[in-house]
């Protein structure tokens, strides 16, 4: 199973302020040892909301926003992804995570849709084997 491991963003990360010296060799330790557990897919930091923007879609039209964006609480400030066997793992490697910011913080733990889980939508598979093509093309590339 996979999962999206969100840090949500708080006051000091929208400002731009970075981690530590301190904070990144925890954190690259902690990410080491995600790595050599075969838990860690991808993992990075974002930049504040300032430098991002948004397409807000209705109907046809697409309506771009730039940041900042008002609401912190809202937001993210990086994110993992995980393959892990259940939620509970995913759960128990979070609690094993230095806190990422400076402050008290919240990490959010979604799980990611695997193809199969749309079957009952595709009852004939061409979707799921376009799906599986795709996915083929992407892991090529790395």
């Amino acid at each position: 199973m996979k999962f999206m491991i969100l840090v949500k963003a708080t006051k000091d990360s929208e400002t731009g302020v970075l981690p530590s010296e301190e904070m990144l060799a925890a954190m690259g330790k902690y990410n080491e040892e995600l790595v050599k557990a075969g838990v860690m897919l991808a993992g990075e930091g974002l930049h504040p909301s300032s430098k991002g923007a948004r397409v807000r879609f209705s109907g046809n039209n697409r309506t771009v926003i730039d940041g900042p964006f008002a609401e912190t609480k809202e937001l993210l400030a990086g994110f993992w992804l995980w393959q892990v066997r259940s939620k509970e793992e995913a759960i128990e490697w979070v609690k094993r995570m230095p806190n990422p910011m400076l402050e008290e913080s919240e990490v959010e733990i979604r799980q990611v849709f695997a193809t199969e889980d749309f079957a009952p939508s595709d009852p004939t598979g061409e979707l799921r084997a376009a799906e599986e093509r795709l996915r083929a093309q992407v892991e090529g590339k790395k």
